[in-house]
């Protein structure tokens, strides 16, 4: 599996949640802040307004993707300074924000707006690099958001929610994942190829590339510096530099954060024992398992699991 598709994998919780929501103006809604989760907007008709606290507004219009990856507190509005916003939604509002929902707020007057919105929950433990270093709000404009496989998700989404048939429960969680990567996959692409260091540089570099799919394609393999450096081809003192520089930390301590993360999904979604687990994410012993997962999470592995469901 791609780099990419394995965090959201591993990373994501739970179902993700969507609506299609039709706003009659004058129109507001505020949205909680809920760290832990990740949201989208899609505006398929009408313009309105993003909204942020002590941030400018910024006019939405149709085509328009917003990504929040960090759930931070918003508002969507009818304008710069709506004199009504609410009731607030909360991305864990089963009631409002259901796996699928179609809903119409306010009634008369001539502004329709009408948008998808989504929210993903990740994992509590803490997001991977790839998500952290993203800014507060990803926003493609319609000539982005143009991207081919982006758009038809979106009209499957669009469809789905607004006439559920049967197969939608299934349907609608893949196109929100899908969605998630399409949405991704064309910020990053947009960012430019020259940045020196970050995970869009890190994407794009061959040589960090490569070891990154090397260690996402066998997290158990007891693999070294040496090792990743030749996966990467290149020695391993300049691997070494490339790939700390390039992202903040060495390769065998991210390899290490990979097994941990990997684990702990592992623990929630199976009921595997704790040896298969450990040897799945490199270690041979149970014990050293342990010791290192109880590092990353503060908690052994065993109580980890009693305090999660079985996906």
């Amino acid at each position: 599996m791609d780099v990419l598709s394995d965090v959201i994998t591993v990373l994501r919780t739970g179902e993700p949640r969507s609506a299609r929501l039709e706003f009659h103006g004058p129109w507001g809604q505020w949205f909680e802040p809920f760290p832990g989760s990740a949201g989208f907007h899609v505006v398929l008709r009408g313009p309105c307004w993003l909204l942020r606290p002590s941030e400018d507004p910024v006019p939405l219009g149709v085509g328009d993707v917003v990504f929040r990856p960090h759930g931070g507190p918003h508002a969507l509005a009818d304008s710069p300074t709506p004199a009504y916003v609410g009731p607030a939604c909360r991305p864990d509002d089963a009631r409002r924000l259901q796996r699928y929902a179609n809903e119409t707020i306010g009634s008369g007057g001539t502004s329709v707006t009408v948008t998808l919105c989504g929210a993903y929950e990740f994992d509590p433990g803490g997001g991977h690099p790839l998500l952290d270093a993203l800014p507060e709000v990803v926003h493609l404009p319609a000539h982005l958001g143009r991207n081919p496989g982006l758009r038809s998700t979106v009209d499957l989404l669009a469809a789905e929610l607004a006439q559920p048939r049967l197969g939608t429960d299934a349907i609608v969680p893949a196109l929100l994942d899908t969605l998630l990567l399409y949405v991704l996959r064309t910020w990053f692409d947009a960012q430019p190829v020259t940045a020196p260091v970050g995970w869009a540089a890190a994407l794009n570099d061959p040589v960090t590339a490569a070891a990154l799919r090397a260690i996402h394609g066998d997290p158990a393999r007891p693999w070294t510096v040496a090792a990743l450096a030749a996966e990467a081809g290149l020695s391993r003192a300049p691997f070494a530099r490339r790939f700390s520089a390039q992202l903040g930390q060495p390769p065998l301590a991210y390899l290490t954060w990979w097994r941990m993360t990997t684990a702990a999904r592992l623990l929630r979604e199976s009921d595997q024992p704790l040896t298969a687990v450990a040897a799945r994410v490199g270690y041979a012993s149970e014990f050293a398992f342990s010791a290192a997962f109880k590092r990353r999470y503060g908690v052994a592995p065993g109580r980890f699991r009693r305090s999660t469901p079985v996906g």
